[in-house]
């Protein structure tokens, strides 16, 4: 009994011992070491000049459309024909308007029996107020009723030449020369008034119309000069940018760019051509530093990459002026020099000096 005694506080103690050392907290495992894809700082060639394939359209092109709504009774061109100034496109049914016109000549009709006889009637009483019969009142109703019918009369006149326009509406005739592209109605169908009918391109001047990309739109102002070749053949012609969209289209987020064409011998309609235009004069150098734009990350407001330190194996800030877009490569102003290795992805997640290794492919790419 007096051992167990003895023993009972030592036990205590190991117990407390041995709880403290399990709650005690193991030593953190240090961060493992990331691996990142760097990039070697080469000087790569500019490009000095950039092609686009385009397709030949007429200068002006007008939807025309009757100014009158009715059916369709015939349509005379098709999509392709040549038409001359003046000529009948389409016609709509005008018996209803042929009627029309036909109730507005018989109001005139009428209007002017009523002025005839308005002004018979003022001449009668002028008669007899010269003679004292009637007051000048009575003769100044009768001149009153003359000038009433003289109003109706030219009303009637008014709404008779109105319809007679309405009629002639029913005819659809060319304002110009051209060729007609488009055909948007047929015959027996009801059109609305001022819904096209037909499409046609004028004849004379032609544009080569492309699609720009939004780095290269600033580099292609209005009024810049550039050269159109013809893809089946070797013509060419010169050219200058007429027309800049002022928003991108909503679904290839380009921009239509119209670029008329110089010289008598204009290319044909809808043929394809290339326009070649020179890059603004910013783009001067023969070579540049260029970089993916996954390299760069933003950093108060200024631009920057993370340069790997091969001595120490860790990461260095270094801001970079910006020069320009080309495609999809990030133009190098100053910031970085030729045999440098930067990061290529992933920049968010990098810290000053943190330590890097060099990140390896498990199948490396054969070279070429």
């Amino acid at each position: 009994m007096c051992l167990l005694k003895f023993l009972r506080p030592l036990l205590g103690l190991f117990t407390c011992v041995f709880i403290l050392s399990g709650c005690s907290k193991k030593e953190s495992a240090p961060d493992p070491v990331r691996a990142v894809k760097l990039l070697e700082i080469k000087a790569q060639p500019l490009e000095k000049t950039v092609e686009y394939a385009g397709d030949v359209r007429a200068s002006t092109e007008s939807s025309l459309g009757f100014q009158v709504s009715g059916k369709l009774l015939q349509r005379l061109v098709n999509a392709g024909d040549s038409v001359r100034k003046g000529q009948l496109l389409a016609q709509l049914d005008g018996q209803d308007y042929a009627l029309a016109v036909q109730a507005a000549q018989a109001q005139v009709v009428a209007a002017k029996t009523q002025h005839d006889l308005a002004q018979a009637d003022w001449q009668r009483f002028s008669a007899l107020k010269d003679q004292g019969f009637i007051s000048g009142v009575e003769l100044d109703r009768r001149k009153a009723n003359v000038q009433a019918a003289q109003a109706q009369l030219e009303q009637a006149q008014a709404q008779a030449a109105s319809q007679s326009n309405q009629r002639n509406y029913t005819h659809l005739y060319a304002g110009a020369d051209g060729v007609i592209t488009v055909v948007a109605a047929e015959p027996g169908q009801v059109v609305a008034a001022g819904s096209p009918v037909v499409r046609m391109a004028h004849d004379g001047a032609r544009d080569a119309v492309i699609n720009v990309p939004e780095d290269v739109r600033s580099l292609m102002p209005v009024g810049k000069q550039v050269q159109v070749r013809a893809w089946a053949s070797n013509d060419h012609w010169d050219g200058g940018v007429r027309e800049l969209a002022a928003s991108a289209d909503p679904v290839t987020r380009t921009y239509v760019a119209k670029v008329g064409l110089e010289g008598a011998d204009q290319p044909a309609l809808g043929s394809t051509v290339q326009v070649v235009a020179q890059l603004d004069e910013r783009v001067s150098a023969n070579s540049a530093i260029k970089l993916p734009s996954t390299a760069l990350l933003q950093q108060g407001g200024e631009s920057a990459v993370w340069v790997f330190e091969g001595a120490t194996s860790t990461l260095r800030l270094q801001k970079v002026t910006v020069q320009g877009v080309q495609g999809n490569d990030i133009l190098i102003a100053e910031g970085l020099t030729v045999g440098m290795h930067v990061v290529a992805t992933g920049t968010h997640v990098l810290t000053q000096g943190q330590k890097v290794s060099v990140y390896q492919p498990a199948y490396p790419q054969a070279k070429q």
